[in-house]
């Protein structure tokens, strides 16, 4: 452990380093951004859904999605979901409960490991340009694009010039997938710090999640300030009106499963034209 002092000291580095990188963000996009930004400040972290009520609703839900996905791949539409959020805020949890409604053959999962030598000798998008789902097809990619403006921009992978040009690019990325006739849907996985840690915990003193819990996770809980720099500059500039953020508040798993459910069906039905089932 560390003293107090030593303790301010790296809180105090890290204030520093999220004022310094969150200068070299750009002051706005030339996409057009939506009134109501979402905020990490303005998430509630007390929503909660009782174990009943969640069955229920993961049922009808899931039963409707299914329902949904087979008009989708017949009217050749392409969905694109999309997880970003903290470590242990249960981004992988949210899309097995979607996976489970869907066609196994339907859908792809896209994880977002480091990149490829092949992949960084290629502009940064491109590894995502070639992992799309067909028309009709689901892609769900737990982490994604958005890496180059979080982990390599407060890890220092990328430098101030490529992570600042990122913003638009991504803008553009999304743009061009909505205009392909894609639905698109951003989900932040949002928890706070205290729950975060009590994950952590959890998962180190059981032996069956311990492979869960590295020290990367404990080491990038102290780069906290530089996170959230990132995450609102990143909400700033590409909550475009075509692809806004949306929070998915995951305190309580239960509820940020089946609201990132009913989000994913009310986009299908929209779409599909179809009549909100009762």
């Amino acid at each position: 452990g560390r003293s107090p002092e030593q303790q301010l000291a790296v809180a105090q580095a890290a204030a520093e380093q999220a004022a310094a990188q969150a200068a070299h963000a750009p002051r706005a996009s030339r996409f057009r951004i939506v009134d109501r930004v979402p905020s990490l400040d303005e998430v509630d972290h007390g929503l909660v859904l009782d174990h009943e009520e969640y069955k229920d609703r993961l049922k009808k839900q899931q039963k409707r999605l299914n329902k949904l996905e087979m008009e989708m791949y017949q009217a050749r539409v392409p969905l694109v979901l999309m997880f970003e959020g903290w470590d242990a805020a249960g981004k992988g949890g949210a899309i097995k409960r979607v996976a489970q409604a869907l066609d196994a053959r339907a859908y792809t999962i896209f994880p977002s490991p480091a990149p490829t030598k092949p992949e960084l000798a290629h502009p940064h998008l491109w590894r995502y340009w070639t992992r799309l789902p067909k028309a009709g097809h689901v892609g769900m990619y737990d982490r994604s694009w958005y890496g180059r403006v979080l982990v390599e921009r407060v890890e220092g992978f990328a430098t101030p010039a490529e992570w600042s040009r990122a913003y638009d690019e991504i803008n553009e990325f999304e743009h061009d997938l909505v205009d392909w006739g894609a639905i698109l849907l951003k989900f932040w996985v949002d928890v706070s710090p205290e729950e975060q840690l009590r994950r952590f915990q959890d998962r180190e003193d059981d032996p069956a999640k311990q492979w869960k819990i590295t020290e990367d996770d404990w080491r990038n809980r102290e780069k906290y300030p530089q996170y959230k720099a990132a995450i609102d500059d990143m909400f700033r500039l590409t909550s475009t009106t075509f692809a806004p953020w949306i929070v998915l508040e995951s305190d309580d798993k239960r509820y940020a499963r089946i609201k990132a459910l009913r989000i994913i069906v009310e986009a299908l039905e929209k779409r599909l034209g179809e009549c909100p089932a009762s």
